[in-house]
């Protein structure tokens, strides 16, 4: 493995950070022994500036590019947005509604029927003799509770370079 970058993030699989390494968890440095690494992320991430600076903090977080895409908001170095435990509501859901229809027949009538496992759907749009369902026969569900709404995801350790290659400029 060659020698990272000063500042360098990586994505690391362990329950530990390797040597010349820390964790992305926002802990606070003193200046003082980290001069190289001070000089490239600054108060960025905390720190007050005079004895002590901020590592980024991506626990629970998912790193996204600093500056602008088409029809995105900017995003400067160091800005978090976004919460871990946001909530959809009934009343953020788009109106909609759903609606089942049945119809009289043997097949379905008879729970052995191979009718919709290989044969004709038992339920089918267009069919005859077509009568609507109670309304209480699906109601609303649900309660209006609030529920989590995270992407699929799994841990891992985000680790940054202590000591390193010193990275020019272009």
């Amino acid at each position: 493995m060659s020698e990272p970058f000063i500042a360098e993030i990586k994505i690391f699989a362990g329950n530990f950070a390797p040597r010349n390494f820390a964790f992305c968890n926002g802990q606070l440095l003193p200046i003082a022994q980290n001069t190289a690494l001070f000089s490239l992320v600054g108060t960025t991430y905390g720190g007050d500036g005079r004895t002590t600076f901020g590592l980024p903090n991506l626990q629970g977080r998912a790193p996204m590019h600093a500056g602008r895409g088409p029809g995105l908001t900017t995003r400067r170095l160091g800005e978090t947005r976004g919460n871990s435990s946001e909530t959809l509501t009934a009343a953020q859901m788009p109106s909609h509604s759903h609606t089942m229809v049945a119809f009289e027949s043997a097949e379905a009538a008879n729970p052995t029927s191979t009718r919709g496992l290989g044969g004709a759907p038992i339920y089918l749009p267009g069919a005859i003799n077509v009568a609507a369902l109670a309304p209480g026969a699906i109601g609303n569900q649900g309660g209006s509770q609030a529920h989590t709404n995270l992407q699929p995801h799994l841990g891992m350790s985000f680790i940054i370079a202590l000591v390193g290659v010193f990275p020019s400029r272009n």
